[in-house]
């Protein structure tokens, strides 16, 4: 029986920054899935099929302006009971917003401002990966 690596599922509207993210991770030991936002609104992937096949630990989501249309994807893939012990990182060019929108929820291990540093972010990633869920923590960013 070999050992799978952590699974991080990173979802985003940009292909080149979903590719670079993956490389990133990868390098640091995490199997990764990808998605495009787009795939997930227009049905061309079952969300939840995608979801129950991977098993992801973290889900690396962007939340950008509109923030409203990307929030209603957000909370519909939180909706998924596979999903329920996910732990999620935010990446969003205006953190504030975003954790006004999260609130104190305990699935969200991390908000990070853009632009992102890679470094932190995969260390952010595997914090969260690594992390048992703490639900009084700080939520922090790179762009306060």
């Amino acid at each position: 029986m070999t050992n799978r690596p952590p699974v991080v599922a990173v979802i985003n509207s940009s292909y080149e920054l979903v590719e670079l993210l993956k490389v990133s991770l990868e390098q640091a030991g995490l199997l990764v899935v990808t998605l495009l936002s787009h795939q997930i609104r227009d049905g061309s992937v079952n969300l939840d099929a995608f979801m129950r096949l991977h098993h992801p630990e973290v889900i690396v989501y962007d939340i950008a302006p509109p923030y409203a249309s990307d929030w209603a994807l957000l909370e519909h893939i939180r909706s998924f009971d596979s999903l329920q012990r996910c732990r999620y990182v935010l990446t969003s060019p205006n953190v504030a917003q975003v954790r006004s929108l999260v609130g104190r929820d305990e699935r969200v291990y991390e908000i990070i401002g853009k632009p992102h540093d890679i470094g932190e972010f995969v260390g952010a990633v595997l914090q969260a990966v690594n992390a048992r869920p703490r639900p009084e923590r700080v939520l922090r960013s790179s762009a306060e």
